[in-house]
This record gives C-alpha cells, sequence and structure tokens, in this order.
C-alpha cells in the first residue's frame, strides 16, 4: 500500500499584503498567504487569456461567451503598448483596439477579469509590446529612469481613462493588474509601476507579477504569478522533448520554472525568488497549448495540457491561469509587422499573422480536445474549490526520486481536517509512463484517520491522471467517505442535493459510505468493517443513486469517462440543469445555444424542459435519466476549387538569426519562389447564417505556407503536422470577390528545425515537394434553442 501522511495546515498569514478591496466595497475580493476570497468565500478562479486587440471586435461576444462556457470566470488581456501609442503621442483605443468595449463586454457576461498593462508585454509581440519610436528616446527602459517612467505616465493614464467605472470597487470586472512582465532583477521598478498605475487612477484589489525565474519581486507589494508549459518553442532545435519540461508533471512545493523566457535572459537565475510562505500558489501560465516557432514546432495533445493543469492543482495551486486559452492572430494593421522575430532582436521567428497557440479554443475560434477536456476540471473547481482551497499539499512517503524517474507512481493529497482530494498523475508527454498494477492509497489524514483507497487494490492504467475525493459532503447529512471516482459538480435537482462523479478510465467506480445509508438504484452494494461499498458496473447515464440516510436523502450520479467530457453545468431556462452535448453550448440570455462541429449534433438535459424549440430539433428521446434532443447536422457547403497556379518552389535558403543563431523564417523574397494555388470559393457556402463560421482546411506538404487575399497576407502558417484551418467569416465578401492565393514553400534540408517525431516523415517530404493536397470547407454552424415548459428527473 502507498501511504502518506499528512498534517495540520498552518494558520495563513492575513494582514501583511496591500491588497484586497477597500472596505465597503460589494462583494469584496481578499487574499492571504493560503488562498483568494470573493464575497466572504474562498475562490479558485479559473483564468484564460485572450487577446482583444488580436481579434476582431466583432467576434468577441461569442467568444466569451464560449470561454465562459469552458469553465473561465477570469478573463486575462495585455495591452500592448505598440499597439495603442504606434505613433508617439497619438493613442488608439478604438476598434479592436477598445479596450473599455471589450471590459465591458466582459462585465455583461459575468466575467471578471485581469489586465496585463505592461508597458513591457512580451505575448510574442513585436519588442515586447514597446513601440519602436521608444528605440530613439534617450532613456533606460524597464527601470526607474525619470525619463522612460515620463513616458509611461501618459499610457497609464490614457489606460486608466479608457477604464473608468469598471474597476472592482466601482462595481466592475477588473479584479487583477498586472504590471511589466518576466522582469526579473528591477523590484524598485516594479514597485514604482504599481505606484505610478494607481497614481493614474488604476485600481484593482490584486496586483501581480510574473514571479518565475527566481524573480525578484517587492516583498509583500505584488503577488507572485507562476506558470508552466508541456512543451517550449524557445528551446533549440534539438530532438525530443524540452527537457525543463518534465517537472510540471510531478507534484511538488516548487512553484518556480526557470525555463519559461530563459533565453531571453543573459545568464542564469541566482536568487531564491518570492518568500512562497507569504504568498498563495497562484498561476497565470499554465500552458493552454504551445505557440510555433520557425526553428521548433511542438504538437500538444490536450493530455499534456490537462495532466499538466492537474498537477499543478495537486501541487497547491490556488488561482489556475492558462496561457493561451483562445488562440489569436498578430496585427497585420500596423506600420511594421507586429511579431516577435529575429529582425526586433528575439531569438526565436514567429508567424507573422498566426498566434493560435494550439489553445484550448483557436484562432479562429476552433473547439479543441482540450477545451472539453478542462472544463470537466474546471466544473470540480467552481464546485468543490472553496474546500480545496484551504488544503495544502501533503507528499507520500516515497517520492520520484528525479525526473528521470518513471517507475515511481506519482501521487499526492491536498487535506485539511477530516476531508481531502487525492491527486494521481500517470501521464506525461513523449515519455509513455508505465501501468502501476496493486494500486492502494492508504492516507492518514490531519485528524488522524486513516483511509485506505480504494477498498481492493487497483490497476492505474497509463496515462491516468485524476482526483479522487475523500470526507465529500453529499448534502443532507450525508458524506462519501472516499470514492474511487471523480468529483464533477453538485446542483440540487427536484430539491434534493445531486453530486455529479465521473467514472475513471480503466477503475471500478467504487463509493464508500457509511454503514446505514441505503441505496437505491444500479449497482453492486456490499458491507465491510462496518462501510457500504457501492460499485457502478456500468457508469454513464443511467447510473443515478438514492442514498437515504438517518438526516435525508441525496443523490449520485456516476459517468463514464466518455460522457463527463460532454458535461457542463449552467443556468439556463430558469434554473441550473446539467447539460450534455459533444459540441460547445452555453447560456446566452433565455436561450441554449450551441456552436455545431460534431457529425451527430446533440442535447441532453437534466432537469429537461417539456419541449426544446428551435431550427432543426428533433423529437426528444430518453438518455438514461437525461432528455436528449436530435439537432441537425451542419449543412454540406459547395467545395473550392484548387487550381495549381505554379507547382515549382524554390526552398528558401537555410539562415540563422536571432541572439541565438536559430532557424530563420523565410524573408519577403523567397515568397516570390513559392508554389502557388489559387483557391475559388463559392458566394453559396458564405450565404445563410452570417454568425456562423465556416472554415478553410488545407492539407498541405511543404515547410511553410502563406494565404493572401486581393494581395493582403491574411494567414500563414509553420507545417507542424495538424490540417491548417482558416476562418473564412471575417473576410467572407472578399473572399468571395477575390478568392485566396496560397504560397507554399519546400524546405532546405540544412535548416535545423524539430518537429514531432510522429509528423517527421511528412515534414521530411517537404524537401522534394510543395504543395497544397486539399482544399475542404467545412461549416460550423451556430444553433439558438429556447424551452416550453418543465419535465422531472
Amino acid at each position: 500500500m502507498l501511504s502518506l501522511h499528512a498534517h495540520d495546515p498552518s494558520v495563513p498569514l492575513a494582514g501583511h499584503l496591500p491588497l484586497g478591496s477597500p472596505v465597503g466595497t460589494p462583494s469584496p475580493v481578499a487574499v492571504d498567504s493560503q488562498s483568494l476570497s470573493r464575497d466572504g468565500r474562498r475562490w479558485i478562479p479559473v483564468m484564460g487569456e485572450f487577446h482583444f486587440s488580436r481579434c476582431p471586435a466583432a467576434e468577441w461576444r461569442e467568444e466569451l461567451l464560449k470561454i465562459k462556457a469552458g469553465g473561465v470566470d477570469l478573463l486575462a488581456t495585455y495591452l500592448f503598448w505598440n499597439q495603442h501609442e504606434n505613433d508617439r503621442g497619438t493613442y488608439r483605443f478604438d476598434g479592436d483596439l477598445d479596450v473599455r468595449g471589450f471590459v465591458t463586454l466582459c462585465a455583461e457576461l459575468d466575467l471578471a477579469v485581469a489586465v496585463r498593462i505592461g508597458p513591457w508585454s512580451h505575448g510574442e509581440c513585436r519588442n515586447g509590446g514597446f513601440p519602436d519610436w521608444l528605440e530613439d528616446v534617450d532613456c533606460a527602459p524597464r527601470t526607474d529612469d525619470p525619463a522612460y517612467l515620463a513616458l509611461v505616465a501618459p499610457y497609464y493614464r490614457r489606460i486608466s481613462h479608457e477604464l473608468r467605472g469598471l474597476f472592482h470597487e466601482d462595481g466592475g470586472p477588473i479584479v487583477a493588474v498586472q504590471v511589466e512582465n518576466e522582469l526579473y532583477d528591477q523590484p524598485e521598478h516594479l514597485a514604482t509601476l504599481r505606484r505610478m498605475a494607481e497614481e493614474a487612477g488604476i485600481r484593482a484589489p490584486l496586483w501581480t507579477a510574473t514571479g518565475w525565474g527566481a524573480a525578484d519581486i517587492p516583498a509583500d507589494t505584488l503577488l507572485p504569478l507562476y506558470g508552466g508549459y508541456p512543451e517550449a518553442f524557445w528551446e533549440d532545435a534539438h530532438d525530443g522533448w524540452a527537457r525543463d519540461m518534465r517537472r510540471h508533471y510531478f507534484f511538488t512545493p516548487i512553484r518556480d520554472d526557470h525555463a519559461i523566457g530563459a533565453d531571453l535572459r543573459s545568464s542564469a537565475p541566482t536568487g531564491t525568488g518570492p518568500d512562497a510562505r507569504r504568498y498563495p500558489y497562484a498561476t497565470c501560465e499554465l500552458g493552454g497549448g504551445m505557440a510555433i516557432a520557425y526553428h521548433r514546432r511542438p504538437l500538444v495533445p490536450a493530455a499534456d495540457i490537462t495532466s499538466l493543469a492537474l498537477t499543478k492543482l495537486g501541487s497547491g495551486s490556488v488561482w489556475q491561469g492558462y496561457y493561451l486559452y483562445h488562440g489569436c492572430s498578430q496585427r497585420v494593421d500596423l506600420k511594421e509587422p507586429n511579431q516577435e522575430s529575429h529582425d526586433t532582436g528575439y531569438p526565436n521567428d514567429l508567424p507573422t499573422v498566426t498566434y493560435d497557440f494550439q489553445a484550448p479554443l483557436g484562432e479562429y475560434g476552433q473547439v479543441r480536445p482540450a477545451f472539453h477536456a478542462l472544463r470537466r476540471q474546471h466544473l470540480f473547481l467552481h464546485a468543490y474549490g472553496a474546500e480545496l482551497a484551504r488544503m495544502p499539499l501533503h507528499l507520500p512517503d516515497r517520492e520520484p526520486a528525479s525526473l528521470d524517474d518513471r517507475s515511481t507512481l506519482r501521487w499526492a493529497v491536498r487535506s485539511a481536517g477530516d476531508q481531502g482530494f487525492l491527486f494521481v498523475n500517470n501521464h506525461q508527454p513523449h515519455e509513455t509512463l508505465p501501468d502501476h498494477d496493486g494500486v492502494r492509497f492508504g492516507v492518514t489524514l490531519p485528524s488522524g484517520r486513516t483511509v485506505a483507497v480504494p477498498a481492493q487494490p487497483v490497476r492505474i492504467p497509463s496515462g491516468a491522471h485524476f482526483v479522487w475525493p475523500i470526507g465529500l459532503d453529499l448534502g443532507a447529512g450525508l458524506r462519501l467517505e472516499w470514492a474511487g471516482a471523480e468529483p464533477v459538480t453538485r446542483l440540487e435537482v427536484d430539491g434534493l442535493p445531486l453530486t455529479v462523479l465521473a467514472a475513471t478510465d480503466g477503475v471500478p467506480a467504487t463509493l464508500a459510505l457509511a454503514a446505514d445509508v441505503e441505496i437505491q438504484g444500479p449497482a453492486r452494494v456490499d458491507t465491510a468493517e462496518g462501510t457500504t461499498l457501492v460499485t457502478v458496473t456500468e457508469p454513464g447515464t443511467s447510473a443515478l443513486l438514492t442514498l437515504t440516510g438517518p438526516a435525508g436523502r441525496a443523490r449520485v450520479l456516476v459517468l463514464s469517462p466518455e460522457h463527463a467530457l460532454r458535461l457542463n453545468r449552467m443556468r439556463v431556462f430558469g434554473q441550473d440543469r446539467l447539460v450534455l452535448s459533444d459540441d460547445v453550448v452555453f447560456a446566452d440570455g433565455d436561450r441554449l445555444r450551441l456552436h455545431i462541429a460534431s457529425d451527430a449534433p446533440s442535447v441532453a438535459l437534466l432537469p429537461a424542459p417539456a419541449s426544446l424549440v428551435g431550427s432543426g430539433v428533433g423529437e426528444p428521446v430518453a438518455d438514461g435519466v437525461f432528455t436528449r434532443w436530435p439537432l441537425a447536422p451542419a449543412p454540406r457547403l459547395p467545395q473550392p476549387v484548387l487550381e495549381t497556379v505554379r507547382e515549382q518552389a524554390v526552398a528558401a535558403p537555410a539562415r540563422t538569426g536571432g541572439s541565438h543563431d536559430r532557424a530563420s523564417a523565410p524573408r519577403e523574397a523567397d515568397w516570390d519562389k513559392a508554389a502557388v494555388f489559387r483557391l475559388t470559393v463559392p458566394a453559396s457556402a458564405l450565404d445563410g447564417d452570417g454568425d456562423g463560421e465556416v472554415l478553410l482546411r488545407l492539407r498541405c506538404t511543404g515547410d511553410a505556407a502563406r494565404a493572401y487575399l486581393d494581395g493582403r497576407l491574411v494567414a500563414d502558417h509553420f507545417w507542424y503536422g495538424p490540417d491548417w484551418e482558416i476562418g473564412l467569416r471575417r473576410f467572407a465578401d472578399a473572399v468571395v470577390r477575390h478568392g485566396l492565393e496560397i504560397r507554399v514553400l519546400p524546405r532546405d534540408p540544412a535548416a535545423r528545425v524539430y518537429v514531432d517525431a510522429s509528423v517527421r516523415p511528412r515534414f521530411d517530404a517537404a524537401v522534394t515537394r510543395a504543395a497544397v493536397e486539399s482544399a475542404a470547407l467545412v461549416a460550423v454552424p451556430r444553433v439558438s434553442l429556447t424551452a416550453e415548459g418543465e419535465g422531472r428527473v
């Protein structure tokens, strides 16, 4: 039996941080050394990064609704100085740069906001977001040089003006402000920036700074936020996994990551970083994916993202922040290219336009598997975060010996008193971890009680990563002593508390309850050592159990892993409901809305209304305790005509550049020698629902590709394996009038470029071929449903 002995948590420090809402603020936000709270209740924020200025303003509302549907309740966004003051003294906060309009939309949709105001922001932006004109000013940027501060002050004042009335103490959504980014050796300057921002009128209960790389942060002034990525485009183009990323798949009290931004430092970190005893464990850059640089092009599957996020949570995180959560596009309307590049002094060449990041929501709002898988974790946090936030990390008696230990099972417990959550991670990227047979966990809680989980030894499959509850309150005076299944969410249905669990793939779903609890429902019930053991042999939509104890009744629904990935919990049609769908689904006022991307779309509700009304809604059918309505599939679109304009192509010669002498992207002149293809898009493909997306899905062979619309670059792609997708709705009229020109370059084998081993053979083919192999249009229609009447469980 694997063993762990938890101890009583220390009393958190309070009152030492100059953070939190002023007295009298409605729904106050507070922070101590252990956790955050909002409106008097402990709060684990789920923060997702989405850059308003890199997405058309016309798309903001729809994308924010999707972000919220993924379980994000705190929206993070950068302001890039070079976008808002591209010409010195001339400010732009209009159109897609309208930060006020964006934050106002967040408020309308009940999303809290964290603004990262810079002035140096990075975000793979040209000069880190510094305007080019700053180079002509005699000053020392990112320091307390008065000449530099004199330039920052009016910019901060203008940001404050744009955001007036939207700060939390005014009843607005802005709860956090980050100054600077990745500044590790200027603590006085960070303190100065906070003071200047406050003097300008920028106010928030939480002030933050990035803490990775042993950053020297002014003590008890800013809250350090950390990160961790499954891969790193900023590594050299060596074969294999970026080694320092391994640490993010182990449970550890170490918050820091010396790898993020390491290639922008002149030397390795030597300090100790912020004193972790004085701050809660908070993150702002858990990898929602990874960007693609020319020299290094990682491939990030969903499990790499979800296992990292779960491991951070199991390690003590009380603020889950993802970068990026929604991909976006670099601006092309400025005087100069806006991406990080060798030409602007960076070690890396990034695409000119695309900043998709392989994020849970893509550059054009595509819904990725990570979106659904992370949502399951976020449902857990919304339901149980208040309890989890007070629970510190406890490590097992036997821990992995090193970052290369692939044989010791990785697990940990967060607990306090007589309750806890047991976390297991048996996944990491690139290197398959083994199955573990005969596993049983012995956990001694801080109360002194010892729990053995589960009742019999089980096999933990390779790739599994999960959390199991200990001492979970089910309501009505009932308690789940432990479960070999994952807590997902809880709500009240028909006057009874309902707890939703999800079976762990490959592990029997077993629940332990007190001996005096009666069980009704599809399960095997046994008794052992004064405990009622319940085994659900067929988890799914029918596995609803009714538990009756001395004080009352409660229900437990045990879903299969597949159903749990489709689960949403939302307030719609006047009450809280569970909603199952393969597609993204969200509440929008009194409507239930979906973006249809699956082949056989449907939506199932519990409790169900008497009927759903909307275009393409079929007759309802029972799906266990849910009621399911089939929906019309996406229409088949007329397909584009693909013509070869020029088949012959010449690879861009292998070049290196930047501070690390890495492979450089093709230059503008190289594209004149690319293979050229023309796509004619039928007008009828973009008719109809003007709100629905139409994706152009291109399968290419080549090193790099670009899409031009009437001679204007609108999208680009460094090949790394997946099909290249371009959302056409934002270009609809011009695409129909002009068509698209696609240029593809082969690769020079002398260029040192990393791609994942699984796609290397296809990349090798690009040495002798540059082509668009196929082009397809895929509709992603939007469906809006209303309800009539109420049903019952």
